[in-house]
């Protein structure tokens, strides 16, 4: 997940409900797909005040073509809230030595500088033991017509996986130290949500 020609990632409501479902037959077989996870998603206060029908479980996939992933949502979920986060630049990347087992998201209330994005490397190199992948990225809702109002930080999002067999708890906790340590360089960042990898589909 995350390797370089990915254009980001895709987060369906699982209730086990048709159109996650068929996604899911769909997406097993396609090329434009290139990880998919059952997850429960952990959302911030700030993340559930501002997405309230939010799912406690996702179909989580990484994609490399994102036009044919919005054709899937509206033609199979379109009554659901699905989440896209396209990645735009790599801030941190090492090659797979374990298993995924977690990623976060979260946003910036400021623009970043070419001198913040620097400073975010510096941080993420430092965390290279369990950080996978750490990348800038924005955020769509699919439809846009199940958004009450748009998140005002949508263009200012950072994802961060990490992998191993620590637990999910465990991994919540790095996360929020390697925020705290991203804070200290003086970009203030909030948790917008987090997903826990309970199953890996597409093997």
């Amino acid at each position: 997940m995350g390797h370089g020609f990915l254009e980001g990632y895709v987060c369906v409501p699982d209730g086990h409900n048709r159109a996650s479902d068929t996604l899911r037959s769909v997406w097993k077989d396609a090329l434009y797909i290139h990880g998919m996870y059952f997850t429960t998603s952990t959302f911030s206060d700030e993340g559930r005040s501002y997405f309230p029908n939010h799912s406690n479980h996702y179909l989580l996939a990484s994609v490399s073509d994102m036009e044919s992933v919005k054709k899937d949502l509206l033609e199979h979920a379109s009554e659901f809230m699905s989440f896209i986060f396209p990645t735009k630049d790599p801030l941190f990347e090492r090659p797979s030595i374990s298993k995924l087992n977690y990623i976060s998201m979260y946003f910036m209330k400021q623009s970043y500088t070419d001198e913040n994005v620097n400073d975010l490397r510096d941080v993420f190199l430092r965390r290279r033991d369990r950080l996978r992948v750490a990348a800038l990225a924005d955020m769509h809702v699919v439809p846009d017509s199940t958004l009450k109002f748009p998140f005002p930080y949508s263009d200012d999002l950072i994802v961060l996986e990490l992998e191993g067999e620590k637990s999910h708890q465990s991994d919540q906790k790095y996360c929020e130290s390697t925020r705290k340590e991203v804070i200290r360089k003086g970009i203030n960042i909030s948790n917008l949500v987090s997903f826990s990898i309970l199953n890996d589909i597409k093997e």
